[in-house]
């Protein structure tokens, strides 16, 4: 049977990746920060253990003794806006832990156990880029802290590889969910817009409508990542629709799917919403990971946009 890691499993990427593991006849174990109870959506399957992805002595010590043969750093601090509060702890945890977890790869590699490894990075990396839509070979030039401890894991990666370490890093563009927190402005779109449907709220008070991003559907991403795991060669993929849309446009398809005609005059800016520095748009080219793993998206952006909508309305 093959095992599997995972840190991060408390986020939506993480939830799907574990069902989507057990569901494949994996043994799952999963690195949590706290003992309290278990993750959300987490299957009774998943192995639990406590731990601090960023404690590098006490990670080091679970990959070695458990020998997974898939690892998959999900762990991250995923706030662009905490990135600007907090950036030390992002540097760290986004940043120097996925490093110090190729690591320990690498040295239960060199124990004779084949293992491959999988970042979870983002398109954060590209920053304000000099090229659309971005591939594998855009230039790495983050805006944000965020952006900048990710290049670093992706870029460690590539090193890794060239010690003959089997480690792929995804370049994730914006993916939603219901399972998305709701700190995140698209679960705060349509969390709102289903609260404006219901007749509890009045108003949606958002930043910049016009930054336009690449949204897709988590758990295709999900599957992209399992792909890459069990590919025969290791590299860097973006993953992404390659289509682009603006927080505007998010909005206006909330509205349409929660059967809310008059919508404008409900939706008001607030400058303190803006971040310090926003890409004005990114999106994607992933036709190495359409040519290399079989993978293209499932679900359209609409139609991502109404489930999301669909899940918050039925709260």
């Amino acid at each position: 049977m093959t095992r599997a890691l995972v840190t991060g499993i408390g986020g939506q990427d993480g939830s799907y990746l574990a069902e989507r593991l057990v569901a494949d006849g994996v043994e799952v174990h999963a690195l949590v920060l706290g003992a309290d109870s278990r993750p959300a959506h987490c299957p009774d399957e998943v192995t639990l253990h406590v731990g601090d992805v960023a404690d590098v002595g006490a990670t080091r010590r679970l990959v070695l003794d458990l020998a997974p043969d898939e690892v998959y750093n999900l762990a991250a601090i995923s706030s662009v806006a905490q990135s600007w509060q907090e950036p030390d702890l992002v540097s760290r945890v986004n940043g120097s832990a996925p490093v110090a977890l190729l690591e320990s790869a690498r040295r239960l590699q060199e124990r004779g156990h084949d293992v491959r490894v999988v970042q979870a990075s983002s398109a954060e990396i590209f920053g304000e880029p000099d090229r659309t839509p971005q591939d594998e070979d855009t230039r790495i030039r983050p805006l944000n802290p965020y952006g900048a401890a990710k290049a670093y894991a992706h870029l460690a990666v590539g090193v890794s590889r060239q010690r003959g370490l089997h480690a792929s890093s995804m370049v994730l563009y914006n993916h939603e969910s219901p399972r998305r927190p709701a700190q995140f402005v698209t679960r705060k779109i349509t969390s709102t817009v289903a609260a404006i449907a219901r007749g509890e709220a009045d108003r949606l008070v958002l930043g910049n409508l016009d930054a336009r991003r690449d949204w897709g559907w988590a758990p295709d991403y999900v599957d992209a990542m399992v792909r890459a795991a069990r590919a025969d060669t290791p590299r860097d993929y973006v993953v992404a629709t390659g289509e682009s849309h603006t927080v505007g446009d998010f909005v206006a398809a909330a509205f349409a799917a929660a059967g809310v005609a008059d919508w404008r005059p409900l939706v008001h800016t607030d400058p303190a919403f803006v971040r310090p520095a926003d890409a004005t748009e990114l999106v994607g080219d992933p036709s190495l990971a359409h040519a290399l793993l079989g993978w293209r998206p499932s679900v359209g952006f609409t139609e991502v946009v109404a489930r999301m909508v669909a899940a918050d309305l039925d709260a």
